[in-house]
């Protein structure tokens, strides 16, 4: 019996690994494209929007993925 609950823990955790990296390519891909679309109509194609999108989809998906992992933990604020 408790080897099956091992095996459960570990599928579960796994899944979740891999919501969170199918969330973290997402958002950075987002924050890509939006900060693409931002330089090239606003900024006259000025590098600093894309990689400013590409830190905040980073810094989404880290935070989304440590409130999966760790959901007992308690924000700072």
């Amino acid at each position: 019996m408790a080897k099956g609950k091992k095996e459960d823990a570990d599928d579960t955790y796994s899944a979740k690994l891999d919501m969170c990296l199918t969330d973290g390519i997402v958002k950075t891909g987002s924050g890509i494209v939006l900060g693409a679309l931002v330089s090239t109509l606003f900024m006259r194609r000025r590098r600093w929007p894309i990689i400013a999108g590409m830190g905040m989809g980073i810094g989404l998906a880290y935070a989304n993925c440590e409130f999966e992992l760790n959901p007992k933990r308690k924000s700072a604020a």
